[in-house]
């Protein structure tokens, strides 16, 4: 999962416990064994009661406060490179919110101002998640500076935040970012032997070990309805009594379980590359659908670079330029590039590729320049960034992700099942899913006792005390039909289930991750209308496809040193590591 993605100045984006017996009677229709009838379990239930009446509590009190809320705006730290009009902002809030007067944490929140040009008047607070989950929107009020963004800038305030466990006071960690195995070379089999499976189950139970051992009692308190707490409390901070959203891929699902749980609290919500919310498919199943949606922008990526033989010689066909990848993959799996860039390193930068179709022209330069004897542009591309600043944010990146999603509702907890349905994936979509499986694979050794169950987005009974009467306002889906890493049937789904007040933007034939914020102008106006009017385009509207990128060869790109984006540098996305 994982984005508003803009041309933004340069910026360094079911557990197995039923027996095998009442499965089996399940499925074939017999009654179950007898067993002794347990008392049930009630006390997750309570827990989460305490800590949604917790969050409510704080969000009230954040509410009494003057004007502003809780926020205190001042110059942003110089980490984040944020200039002015940009100011940053401390957010405290409960670790655990069924404890609310206990351990505290603080996000870090971004705000541009509404610049009130064109004698716009103020609309409040646009607030906007990334994605990930694990990236940071703290850069998100840089957009204020773009043509795209200027009527949207003049109207709102725009703010951003990085999430809790990101960055900040109190990163999450489950290993060192500085252990050499996380500098590269890595391996990564296109087809994993047994030896293979077995190391990477062995290093996925050290992986959860970590995260135990280094983030100790925060760690069961990273999840979607943490996260929702948090946001809730955060619309309150700055004084708005509804929320204005934007999210991006993990962040639509944050933002329609937010819309379930808050009804009565939303003005308006953009939701940008939707995660499918099926309980059912949190998140197990929606990583095994990104395999075929990967495997198909993998080949449109193939066929673009196809069609562009002439200036990368990458063979004619899609297949002639998957047999160019498999011999540069082959020669870094026995040496890898600038000792740096082995098979994972190579996985991580071309999974790019299958995001966004702005890194086609280097990518396709890079393999075409190392078959031809030079591996330099390929080792500038993919080389994980070394600087331990980098390092540390990558490792912090997977680990909020790992647990969030661990966190959030049950995985299997069987390797053979694991196994099973990874082969299966990976017979007609090889490309992707083997990694994306083993990134994921420490969730089936989670050590945290109690896994969230996943929300039922859209149903009524989701919503909270005192918000059961209220009706969710039009809301705003947004998605590209050809999207890899949130495949489009989870738009539709999600639309389903915010209800016939949801308006859907398709944007036809396309498959860049993240549509809104400059690559499409008919999204983009859809989008700047609903914001700014609260008018929607429709139940359903389709755009046409946004131009694809031209060629260009690694000639062209000599006098624009620098300009090659590498794995780390593409804004708004949060991509899996190497592994």
């Amino acid at each position: 999962m994982r984005t508003v993605r803009t041309t933004l100045p340069d910026r360094r984006h079911a557990t197995a416990s039923a027996s095998a017996a009442a499965l089996l009677c399940l499925v074939l229709g017999s009654p179950a064994p007898a067993r002794a009838a347990a008392p049930p379990d009630d006390g997750p239930a309570r827990r989460a009661a305490a800590a949604d009446a917790g969050a409510e509590a704080v969000a009230r009190r954040m509410a009494r406060r003057p004007t502003g809320g809780g926020l205190v705006f001042g110059p942003c730290p110089e980490a984040e490179e944020l200039p002015s009009p940009i100011r940053c902002a401390t957010l405290t809030v409960p670790l655990d919110y069924a404890r609310p007067d206990g351990p505290q944490i603080r996000l870090a929140v971004s705000r541009a101002p509404a610049t009130g040009r064109g004698g716009a008047a103020r609309q409040g607070a646009l607030v906007y998640n990334p994605g990930g989950p694990g990236a940071s929107g703290l850069f998100f009020p840089l957009v204020a500076g773009l043509p795209e963004w200027e009527r949207i800038g003049a109207a709102y305030d725009l703010v951003g935040y990085a999430p809790r466990g990101v960055g900040g006071t109190a990163p999450l960690s489950c290993e060192d970012p500085a252990a050499p195995a996380l500098a590269g070379p890595t391996r990564l089999p296109a087809h994993p032997s047994p030896a293979d499976k077995r190391a990477r189950i062995a290093a996925a139970r050290a992986y959860a070990r970590g995260c135990a051992q280094r983030s100790g009692a925060a760690l069961p308190y990273h999840s979607t309805l943490d996260n929702v707490r948090d946001l809730h409390v955060l619309r309150a901070a700055l004084g708005e009594p509804k929320l204005t959203f934007m999210g991006a891929s993990y962040g639509t699902y944050l933002g329609a379980v937010y819309a379930t749980r808050h009804p009565g609290h939303v003005r308006r919500m953009v939701l940008d590359s939707a995660v499918n919310p099926d309980p059912r498919r949190i998140w197990y199943l929606n990583n095994l659908d990104q395999a075929a949606g990967f495997e198909r922008r993998w080949r449109d990526f193939r066929a673009w670079a196809a069609r562009h033989h002439a200036v990368y010689g990458l063979g004619s066909t899609a297949e002639a330029v998957q047999a160019s990848y498999e011999k540069v993959r082959d020669a870094v799996g026995r040496a890898p590039a600038g000792g740096a860039v082995g098979t994972g390193e190579l996985q991580s930068a071309f999974l790019q590729a299958a995001y966004y179709d702005e890194v086609w022209p280097e990518r396709a330069a890079a393999l075409s320049a190392f078959l031809a004897g030079n591996p330099a542009p390929l080792t500038e591309q993919a080389r994980p960034d070394r600087d331990p600043a980098a390092a540390a944010a990558r490792e912090n990146a997977r680990a909020v992700y790992t647990a969030v999603l661990c966190n959030d509702a049950p995985w299997p907890a069987d390797w053979a099942v694991w196994d099973r349905d990874t082969t299966e994936a990976a017979r007609r979509a090889p490309f992707e899913t083997w990694a994306n499986a083993f990134l994921n694979l420490p969730c089936a050794y989670w050590p945290v006792r109690e896994r969230q169950r996943p929300v039922a987005v859209g149903e009524q009974s989701a919503a909270l005390p005192g918000e059961q009467s209220a009706v969710l306002p039009g809301t705003l889906v947004v998605a590209a039909e050809r999207d890899g890493a949130t495949p489009y049937p989870g738009a539709l789904e999600l639309q389903r289930r915010l209800g016939r007040r949801s308006a859907l933007v398709t944007e036809a034939g396309a498959g860049t991750h993240g549509v809104v914020g400059g690559r499409n102008a008919c999204v983009d106006g859809h989008v700047e209308r609903y914001l700014l009017t609260g008018a929607a385009p429709g139940w359903r509207v389709r755009c046409a496809p946004h131009p694809e990128p031209a060629p260009v060869s690694l000639d062209d790109r000599a006098a624009e040193p620098g300009k090659v984006p590498g794995v780390s540098e593409v804004p708004g996305a949060l991509l899996p590591p190497a592994v």
